[in-house]
């Protein structure tokens, strides 16, 4: 953990997306061609707080098709395949969405990518949250996740491992309740809040604008994302060759960069 809330990387600069709808969506292009499975666009449906490091890896990796990313909630995403979206690719901020999914036939079997690290974000000039427990002190403004998406879920897994009192405290607290990780950023950096529950990697993306309280260990949720074809794409061998290169490529240099992590071991997922 300290190795990455010290770490001194800076990411590449990423492409500017144009908009390919959806909550939080948009898309960058790499190469030029059409593959043999129909062409088209390889279609990304990815986890909001993959929004960085996706788009570096989009950017940079050429594949025959264009590569068209879609960002939102981890939820939003699966509801869409439920109803009948067909990305390529699912990229979920947790690992249970994806088992749902697989276990109802919309996409194969998923796999663990990379892992993060819950942390409480604060403006990097300071304010009146200083540590976990300054969270609780009336007056305090908190923006979360809301409960349906991950990290709204690893925030709440979190505050019930608190002192009852501490954990009735933060909550009576909270402010703003966010469909993505993105939101707690934005209320963050306009001011809106003094402190949000985000991923490290979240923290890393807004440069110097935030900075990090780190979680005692004992209480750290173990944060995994898993990631899955979708049955019926489009591509499904650009997809499988994508998800390779966030295992063994550029992508998973580019996910260390980004304050991503090795998946945790199976039995800590």
């Amino acid at each position: 953990m300290a190795r990455r809330l010290t770490a001194a990387l800076t990411l590449a600069a990423v492409l500017a997306l144009a908009a390919c709808g959806g909550s939080g969506g948009g898309a960058t292009g790499t190469g030029t061609g059409t593959s043999g499975e129909g062409g088209g666009d390889l279609v990304v449906s990815a986890a909001a707080s993959l929004t960085t490091a996706f788009q570096q890896y989009a950017g940079e990796v050429l594949y025959p098709e264009q590569v068209r990313l879609s960002f939102a909630g981890s939820d939003e995403l699966a509801a869409q395949i439920r109803q009948g979206v067909k990305p390529d690719v699912f990229a979920s901020a947790n690992t249970s969405l994806p088992a749902a999914l697989y276990r109802a036939g919309l996409v194969g079997r998923p796999i663990v990518f990379t892992s993060n690290q819950l942390v409480v974000a604060i403006p990097a000039e300071g304010g009146r949250v200083q540590t976990l427990a300054d969270l609780a002190d009336p007056g305090t403004t908190i923006a979360i996740g809301a409960a349906s998406v991950p990290i709204g879920a690893y925030t709440r897994e979190l505050l019930g491992r608190l002192p009852r009192a501490q954990e009735q405290g933060i909550l009576a607290n909270v402010r703003s309740e966010e469909p993505d990780v993105k939101g707690i950023v934005g209320k963050l950096t306009q001011g809106a809040v003094d402190a949000g529950f985000v991923y490290w990697s979240d923290v890393r993306a807004t440069g110097k604008r935030l900075s990090a309280i780190a979680l005692p260990p004992r209480l750290e949720p173990k944060v995994a994302y898993a990631i899955a074809v979708v049955t019926g794409a489009k591509h499904p061998a650009a997809a499988r060759r994508f998800i390779a290169g966030l295992r063994h490529g550029r992508g998973l240099q580019i996910l260390h960069a980004a304050g991503f992590d090795d998946p945790p071991p199976p039995g800590r997922r």
